[in-house]
């Protein structure tokens, strides 16, 4: 499926925003790899782990834009980037913007400072 030098990871407390936000991406990006973590093993509002480590170890690129929605999520993703001997960058942004302006330029093959200059305005301070 890709073949793009990146790929994407979106992590969210609710699967189905995760879900959504994968397959929106989808569209405007379809060679590049995305994949997501959303809720608890329960099914219940939080993040995982495992599901995060499983969304990084399925993507199919060795260097991943990790994008989340809130704290904890950020903080399930540091643990799982240290697990991991992928390089990850851990993008402070905000998720829906942010993560759609990825994919679209990781489509187009845009050199990785022009994705970072055009995800400036939304970083989350």
């Amino acid at each position: 499926m890709s073949k793009k030098a990146y790929g994407i990871v979106i992590v969210s407390h609710i699967k189905e925003l995760a879900e959504g936000l994968t397959r929106l991406l989808g569209e405007a990006a379809q060679e590049v790899s995305i994949t997501y973590a959303g809720g608890t093993e329960e099914g219940e509002v939080g993040t995982s782990f495992d599901f995060i480590s499983k969304a990084i170890s399925e993507n199919e690129a060795n260097e991943i834009f990790a994008f989340y929605d809130l704290g904890s999520a950020k903080m399930n993703l540091e643990m799982a980037m240290e697990m991991t001997d992928k390089k990850i960058h851990l993008m402070d942004t905000s998720l829906v913007e942010s993560a759609y302006t990825t994919a679209a330029l990781l489509q187009v093959d845009a050199p990785f400072e022009t994705i970072m200059e055009q995800l400036k305005p939304l970083k989350i301070k």
